[in-house]
C-alpha cells in the first residue's frame, strides 16, 4: 500500500559534485511521484551542485537531514573519489542505518560500499566498474536491478528507471508503478542493441574498453584506499 495519507514517506537523494546525472534524474522523475511521498535533494555542503555539465540548486546540507525512508546513491566518473569523502560517507551510513531502504544506482554502490553497507551483499553497479565492489566485501550481481534484504541497487545509467519502478512496485504495488510508467511514457526500444558488454559488436565493446583501460588504474586506487578508510573507520 501506498504511504498513509497523515505520514510523508521521505525519498533521500545523496548527491555531489560530479554526479552523472542521468543516474540522479531518472529515479528522480519517477520515486517522486509515489502518493504520500517527500523527495528531499542533498549534497555533502548543500546549495548548488554542479554534475556532469548540469547545475542543481538549492540541495540541503546532508549532515542537516535528520531521517529518510529511503536514501538513494547515484554514481558517476568521479564515485571512487567520492567514496574517500570521510564524511560523507558517515552521513550515508548514519541515514541508511534507520532507513527502511538502501539504494543506489550505477557506481553509487561503490560510495555504499565506501559507507560500510554493502559487506556480504550482492549489488549491482555499472558493468565497467563492477569489478571494483569485492573491494568493498560486496558481491557483484549482474542484473540490471538487484535485491539483497532492504538493499536495492541498479546497474549502469538507465537502469535508473528500472530501479525505480521495482522500488515503486514494492512500495505502492504494481499498479501504481505501471501507471507511472504509462504516465511518463516509459517504453524503450532503442535503436541499437549495444547497451551491455555481451550485446554489442565486437569493435564496439573493443573502442570503449580501450576508454575502460585508461580509467581503471585510477579508480581502483581511489576504491583500494576508500575501502582502507572505511576498515580504519570499523565500518567494514
Amino acid at each position: 500500500m501506498p504511504p498513509a495519507a497523515d505520514t510523508k514517506f521521505r525519498i533521500l537523494f545523496a548527491i555531489y559534485p560530479g554526479m552523472t546525472h542521468l543516474d540522479f534524474t531518472g529515479p528522480h522523475q519517477f520515486l517522486s511521484r509515489l502518493p504520500g511521498s517527500e523527495t528531499v535533494v542533498a549534497s555533502p555542503a548543500g546549495g548548488n551542485v554542479d554534475a556532469d555539465g548540469l547545475t542543481f540548486g538549492n540541495t540541503v546540507r546532508i549532515a542537516d537531514v535528520r531521517n529518510c525512508d529511503l536514501i538513494c546513491v547515484p554514481g558517476g566518473i568521479n564515485a571512487t573519489k567520492v567514496a574517500q569523502d570521510q564524511a560523507f560517507t558517515a552521513e550515508i551510513r548514519r541515514l541508511a542505518l534507520d532507513a527502511k531502504y538502501v539504494t543506489s544506482v550505477c557506481t553509487g554502490s561503490l560510495i555504499l560500499g565506501a559507507a560500510g553497507l554493502l559487506k556480504g551483499k550482492r549489488a549491482a553497479c555499472h558493468w565497467a566498474y563492477a569489478e571494483l565492489l569485492p573491494v568493498f566485501g560486496a558481491i557483484h550481481d549482474p542484473a540490471r536491478v538487484v535485491r539483497d534484504g532492504n538493499i536495492i541497487t541498479g546497474g549502469g545509467v538507465t537502469a535508473g528507471i528500472d530501479f525505480a519502478l521495482t522500488v515503486l512496485a514494492e512500495i505502492g504495488g504494481d499498479d501504481l508503478a505501471q501507471t507511472i510508467q504509462l504516465g511518463l511514457e516509459y517504453a524503450p526500444a532503442p535503436p541499437f542493441d549495444s547497451g551491455r558488454p555481451e550485446l554489442a559488436p565486437p569493435h564496439i565493446r573493443e573502442r570503449y574498453e580501450i576508454i575502460r583501460q585508461k580509467l581503471m588504474p585510477v579508480r581502483r586506487e581511489e576504491a583500494v584506499e576508500a575501502a582502507s578508510l572505511m576498515q580504519a573507520t570499523g565500518r567494514g
